[in-house]
């Protein structure tokens, strides 16, 4: 069967058609006519209490902090997250689980056949990450949940989940420089893109730390007359510290003081609890009883994940990710009293420059291995080793590949040391393959 310039071959699984996506379907459909693919699924979107969340950095961690709450509290709920760390199910998940192979294999051969339908008509193929948006609204109309949890992919005013209509809530979390070859190469522009999902009718909540940022999205707030509400350190405080993570208190939208726990060792967990909670209020949820036990059992991985004793992963792969990462793994060394071993690896595109320097610069390095990872865009060990090597005192060592480094960096850890691992969602992935590969899950 021919579908534009791609041969379907009808026997090869969901995974083998969706990574072959990319390799042709490399033109993204306008909103217009994504909306036009809704259409033809019969709308399904419009009947759905929809949380939309956008921004640059944790945007996974507040869509996981609603969904707890929300289970909690007794509702049943659909997320759908990007990327994902090692298989695609992990994007959706029902009820806080990934969805079941049978469930993802029905969607998956849903939209296939709109798909062809659609091409048929005249429509350019969906886009790898369209195609999943739309598994996405299947699957969620199926399952009948009370909400959904969409986070955007790239940006917001041009992104595929932004054709939704009429979201619940929209979110913006923090803006950081991030695909600005794709956004805009200052703050103000990457925040106008981000200020593209806020729609009229719907209330908005946002990170306001960045005045930039805040400007901008204030702005586009006023001139659509949405009722907004900027958040940030204010408006929260650490009230305690436990082995699991923070206490914290927030004020909420009527003044009043409440005390949640945070279960992360990142600092920067607090304010996208905090994003959530005010974005649970904003729906008129603000009163629910299971918002702080949903909270305490928030879990959300690659970010500051310890998935080992004094082994943590995070995903930060930006300038702003990097500067929240760096806070709370020296405040995890000074806290145990360890020096901290480092595992490190970039793709292209990002400014891995920057980032080591800041980290080489910021952290009580003693061990530093970097490694290149199983991808296209994966950059060569030997880059990463000379750029440790120009900011950094202690010897690094290079890899081939992420398993022998993790491997490595194991076996050579010292007691009196803290490994972390950080610099790519995708070196996150990579590193979860290995530990459940060699029997350390």
């Amino acid at each position: 069967m021919e579908v534009g310039t791609f041969t379907m071959n009808l026997k090869e699984t969901a995974e083998e058609y969706l990574d072959r996506i990319p390799m042709w379907a490399n033109k993204k459909n306008s909103l217009a006519d994504i909306r036009m693919f809704l259409g033809e699924m019969g709308e399904p979107e419009e009947n759905m209490k929809i949380f939309h969340v956008a921004g640059t950095n944790g945007k996974g961690s507040v869509c996981a902090f609603l969904q707890s709450a929300l289970l909690s509290s007794g509702f049943r709920v659909g997320t759908f997250t990007s990327p994902h760390l090692i298989e695609t199910r992990e994007r959706f998940s029902i009820d806080g689980k990934m969805v079941s192979e049978n469930a993802f294999s029905e969607s998956y051969e849903s939209v296939r056949k709109l798909s062809e339908h659609m091409v048929e008509k005249g429509f350019c193929h969906p886009s790898y990450f369209e195609f999943l948006f739309y598994m996405a609204m299947d699957m969620f109309r199926k399952e009948k949940v009370d909400y959904v949890i969409l986070e955007a992919g790239l940006g917001g005013r041009l992104d595929t989940t932004n054709a939704i209509r009429h979201p619940l809530v929209s979110v913006i979390t923090s803006i950081s420089l991030d695909h600005t070859e794709y956004l805009g190469d200052t703050i103000e522009k990457i925040a106008a893109e981000k200020a593209g999902i806020i729609k009229k009718g719907v209330p908005l909540v946002f990170d306001g730390n960045d005045s930039q940022a805040s400007c901008v999205i204030t702005c586009r707030a006023k001139e659509l007359g949405v009722s907004f509400y900027e958040v940030d350190r204010h408006d929260y405080r650490i009230t305690g510290y436990e082995d699991f993570g923070f206490k914290a208190g927030f004020i909420n939208t009527k003044g009043a003081f409440v005390e949640v726990s945070i279960p992360s060792h990142g600092e920067y967990q607090i304010m996208n609890g905090l994003l959530s909670y005010r974005a649970l209020e904003a729906a008129g949820l603000g009163g629910m009883k299971g918002i702080r036990e949903g909270f305490a059992q928030m879990r959300w991985p690659a970010r500051m994940e310890e998935v080992l004793p004094g082994v943590f992963l995070d995903g930060a792969h930006n300038p702003g990710g990097i500067e929240a990462f760096i806070k709370a793994a020296s405040g995890l060394c000074r806290k145990r009293q360890k020096q901290a071993d480092l595992l490190f690896s970039a793709v292209s595109g990002k400014d891995h420059k920057t980032m080591i320097k800041r980290i080489a610069g910021s952290l009580p390095l003693n061990h530093v291995a970097v490694a290149h990872m199983d991808s296209e865009r994966g950059l060569d060990a030997e880059i990463l080793l000379q750029e440790f090597q120009s900011y950094c005192k202690k010897q690094a060592k290079g890899f081939t590949t992420v398993e022998e480094a993790v491997l490595y960096m194991l076996k050579e850890r010292k007691e009196g040391h803290l490994l972390f691992c950080v610099g790519s969602l995708y070196l996150m992935g990579e590193i979860k393959a290995v530990l459940r590969r060699n029997g350390y899950d």
